[in-house]
């Protein structure tokens, strides 16, 4: 099949490798229009638990790739994935399928209304978290650090939740578990509340640009605090009777190493040279795209399901205080959306069907 997928950094390359090594044949987009450059004259060259080397092709424009393409990937930061879509919606043809890599917030619930709104349907896959893990090196290099053996998906509209496996599998194999709508793939998704304790932790290393190992700087401290904060997801998890992994089995799925405390699976990790590079800057999607994307929401169910998630909204305090911004008021689908004026009932509709009923006016 021929893929497409908007995007050019470390998630995009990678999954286009693996699209590659699977008999596929991806095509780029960058949004910016300078990242896929330096593939007009060398291949593409990814390294790790991928090893190959392949020229994609290239789409100019968010028109080229849709109307060039069977299916469609998102693989870029969640900040993003709105003007990203914006671009794609006029150019997606009805029955065109979606993968959004990974899901944040309620995106599949905006691509679906502004799809409905054209009067196209077309269904949207969200996974939990990306199919790869790696890096994007200088040039035309990306280093592959893992794929992942399980990835949590959902299809809206639920129709079309079969064919949308399906697509998955047949592009990248038996990887894949079905959870129950988007409100189970939104607290799936767990890089946002490791990412927290992480850069928490971490943020003077962040901020002097250093080289530092993710995985050894998970120290027992450090791990302990990721799992109080899975306490809290798992908890508005079953308030909602929705079944998610824990971190534990996130950690074991994505990077093969045995369940033990989060810390020593991450030294595991470390040991075996897949532990990561934690991030050498403070302007990082650890903190810019998960805390208002991320943590914003799972802080928000918490609320609506009168368990709150303590840590998650110090969290977002914390880093709202220390970068001078108000990151709860960044996520641009919660605005879009107005998703404060609906209940649970309406999201857990939404999560179903991809489609937000209009609130009614109580009569005056």
């Amino acid at each position: 099949m021929r893929i497409g997928i908007a995007g050019a950094g470390a998630i995009a390359c990678g999954t286009a490798a693996l699209l590659h090594r699977n008999k596929h044949i991806p095509t780029l987009w960058s949004p910016s229009g300078t990242s896929t450059t330096v593939f007009e004259t060398t291949p593409l060259l990814a390294h790790g638990v991928i090893e190959t080397e392949f020229t994609p092709d290239i789409a100019n424009s968010a028109q080229e790739l849709a109307e060039g393409c069977d299916a469609l990937i998102l693989a870029l930061p969640a900040t993003g994935h709105k003007s990203v879509m914006d671009a794609l919606v006029p150019h997606i043809r009805e029955g065109q399928h979606i993968i959004i890599s990974s899901h944040a917030s309620f995106g599949a619930v905006y691509l679906t209304q502004a799809l409905m709104a054209r009067g196209v349907s077309a269904p949207v896959t969200a996974w939990g978290t990306t199919i790869v893990s790696g890096r994007r090196l200088e040039g035309n290099k990306v280093r592959v650090n893992t794929i992942r053996n399980r990835v949590d998906l959902c299809t809206v509209p639920e129709a079309a939740s079969d064919d949308g496996l399906d697509l998955c599998q047949l592009l990248f194999g038996d990887r894949f578990k079905p959870r129950d709508g988007l409100l189970a793939i939104l607290l799936s998704n767990l890089n946002p509340q490791n990412h927290l304790g992480i850069a928490l932790c971490n943020i003077t290393r962040m901020e002097r640009g250093e080289d530092w190992s993710q995985g050894l700087n998970v120290t027992p401290k450090v791990g302990r605090l990721l799992e109080q904060l899975d306490l809290e997801r798992l908890a508005i998890a079953k308030a909602l009777n929705l079944d998610v992994k824990t971190i534990f089995e996130h950690f074991h799925q994505s990077f093969h190493v045995p369940i033990g405390t989060i810390s020593e699976m991450n030294q595991q990790m470390h040991t075996h040279g897949y532990g990561g590079l934690g991030p050498t800057t403070a302007d990082s999607r650890y903190i810019t795209e998960d805390v208002p994307y991320g943590l914003q929401v799972t802080a928000a169910l918490g609320r609506l399901v009168d368990r709150p998630a303590a840590l998650h909204e110090a969290g977002i305090r914390l880093f709202s205080a220390m970068y001078g911004r108000e990151f709860a008021q960044e996520n641009e689908f919660l605005h879009a959306l107005d998703m404060e004026s609906y209940s649970l009932c309406d999201l857990q509709h939404a999560s179903r069907t991809g489609v937000l009923h209009r609130p009614s006016t109580p009569e005056t």
